[in-house]
């Protein structure tokens, strides 16, 4: 159900955009969006403010001489085989091909799933886009907040299932943009992330002192 309240209304929109609801929400937002204006204005508020994040991920060029292989390739002359011979070739070609793609299915690289959240004020208000790429977490500030001079940020992992939580280093008091790459743990659909408050150099005690700033749990996004 559409909520009502604005803050939970923006909050919703922007999870939309970021594509972490999961696939019966997305649609109830994408069939609401018909007759909502103002979820409408939202939408298109949140797709305008995360736009330039997209440099998160930078497109790749393809591997040098790719083309002009294919174009070789393609021009490549058939020669003229007997009717007798063309099931043999074709027997055995088939053959190759199976193993080929085989080898491709159990060589090739597992792709990475796509893990994102947006962590969350105690009022529900987006503070951060969080992305895991790989093992390591990419943070954006969607709405930086003043910290005080006697304290820092402090940035948390905790997995499912875990006891407690990982501390993976304090933010700079700039906020901005940051990437981490724990080596303690990976990113995984179900983790915590949240940011505390704590004292200058971090908490003392290895576990949050301070109050929680933002939270949220990684999911895979849509379309992973």
């Amino acid at each position: 159900m559409i909520p009502t309240d604005p803050v939970e209304r923006d909050a919703l929109a922007a999870e939309y955009v970021l594509g972490t609801l999961d696939a019966r929400a997305a649609r109830e937002v994408e069939r609401a969006l018909d007759g909502d204006a103002g979820l409408r204005e939202m939408v298109a508020a949140w797709e305008a403010r995360l736009a330039p994040l997209s440099a998160l991920a930078p497109p790749e060029a393809p591997p040098p001489g790719l083309w002009d292989r294919i174009a070789t390739a393609l021009d490549g002359t058939a020669v003229p085989l007997q009717p007798s011979r063309i099931w043999r070739f074709w027997a055995l070609g088939a053959s190759a091909v199976a193993a080929g793609l085989a080898a491709f299915l159990v060589l090739r690289p597992v792709p990475e799933q796509r893990l994102m959240t947006v962590l969350l004020t105690q009022r529900d208000q987006p503070a951060w886009l969080v992305e895991a790429d790989g093992g390591a977490l990419r943070l954006a500030s969607l709405n930086p907040q003043p910290v005080p001079s006697d304290r820092v940020m402090q940035l948390w992992a905790l997995p499912q299932g875990a006891t407690a939580p990982t501390s993976l280093g304090l933010i700079p008091a700039e906020q901005g943009r940051l990437t981490v790459t724990p080596s303690s743990l990976r990113p995984e659909p179900g983790m915590l992330i949240e940011i505390t408050l704590e004292p200058p150099g971090g908490s003392p005690t290895g576990r949050p002192t301070g109050p929680v700033l933002f939270i949220g749990r990684l999911a895979a996004a849509r379309g992973a």
